[in-house]
């Protein structure tokens, strides 16, 4: 059998480290990019052990000279577009970096694709921001996009990029709208992972108080190697489909933080503080997710419980 190519555009993420592992692990060639090959941070492939099974080559995906140079080099079977700004809160900051990154960059691979006529599958990661406040119900595929921050309406743009190329070109295009995951290899800035590190640093003696922006937000979070899964699960049906990619069950931060401190002995109520100059701009507060169509057409569902993820996140294990 000829092995089958992966290219992962944004292989150094949290969640680009998980798929190179377990798409090595199923005996693809795995190809991953970094805007800058040379100077990329590793670590995250690294800590999986994938760092020297993968080939990592620059590529800038708002650059379509860059993306057409690498895809017509390496004409994979399977692009993951998992680049592009990832905070929502660093898009109010810099919302044009933000669609450029996100949409811009969408825009080229999927022009490239058509441009080379390849035969390509793409899986593009989409957010359940685009869905903004779920407070009647949760939101599921059909439920209208009405996001809320510069980081929601950038993944929407991608999301209607993937749909219309499928429609009008044909490509073998789809996005897999995912819910928040996490797990160790998570970046700092995001609020999970500042939570953790500070809980740790309480617990050792070396951090007072932990600050936080508004603890009355309800997401669905979930496990990111699980996640993964669902995403190389998509590119292997005989059609493309956009799934929603969620656990189903919505916790507020304030949960999250009560079970972290819980799990070290400490009362979070004793170390929190609630700090005005860490609140958004605007901020969704209720975020319900329905993924019961990839549980059904795909077989998909999340495992790992919100208090495991903690706890996994806590310990720092991997998977």
């Amino acid at each position: 059998m000829v092995r089958p190519t992966a290219l992962i555009i944004g292989a150094t993420g949290q969640d680009g480290a998980y798929l190179t592992k377990l798409l090595l692990t199923k005996g693809y060639r795995v190809v991953g990019t970094s805007r800058d090959a040379q100077a990329c941070d590793l670590s995250r492939l690294r800590r999986l052990r994938v760092d020297g099974d993968v080939e990592i080559i620059s590529l800038a995906p708002n650059d379509f000279r860059s993306v057409l140079k690498v895809v017509s080099s390496i004409a994979p079977d399977e692009i993951y577009n998992l680049a592009g700004q990832t905070s929502v809160g660093l898009s109010f900051e810099q919302p044009v970096e933000c669609m450029e990154s996100i949409a811009g960059g969408c825009l080229n691979v999927l022009e490239v694709i058509r441009f080379l006529q390849l035969p390509t599958r793409l899986f593009n990661a989409g957010s359940s921001e685009c869905f903004g406040e779920a407070a009647e119900k949760p939101a599921d595929e059909s439920a209208a996009m009405q996001p809320r921050s510069p980081y929601g309406v950038a993944k929407a743009t991608a999301y209607w990029q993937i749909a219309n190329y499928r429609i009008a070109y044909g490509l073998w295009a789809c996005t897999g709208i995912l819910a928040n995951h996490e797990s160790p290899l998570r970046q700092s800035r995001f609020v999970t992972q500042k939570i953790i590190r500070g809980v740790r640093l309480i617990k050792e003696g070396k951090l007072d108080r932990l600050e936080l922006g508004n603890l009355e937000i309800w997401r669905d979070w979930g496990w990111a190697p699980e996640y993964v899964q669902a995403m190389h699960m998509m590119l292997q049906t005989d059609k493309p489909q956009d799934f929603l990619i969620a656990s189903g069950e919505t916790s507020s931060l304030k949960e999250f933080v009560q079970t972290a401190f819980e799990m070290a002995g400490l009362k979070a109520e004793e170390h929190v503080q609630t700090e005005g100059s860490l609140m958004r701009p605007s901020d969704l507060r209720y975020s319900a997710m329905n993924p019961s169509r990839i549980n059904k057409e795909l077989g998909w569902s999340a495992r790992t419980t919100l208090r495991e993820i903690i706890g996994k996140m806590y310990n720092d294990i991997l998977f």
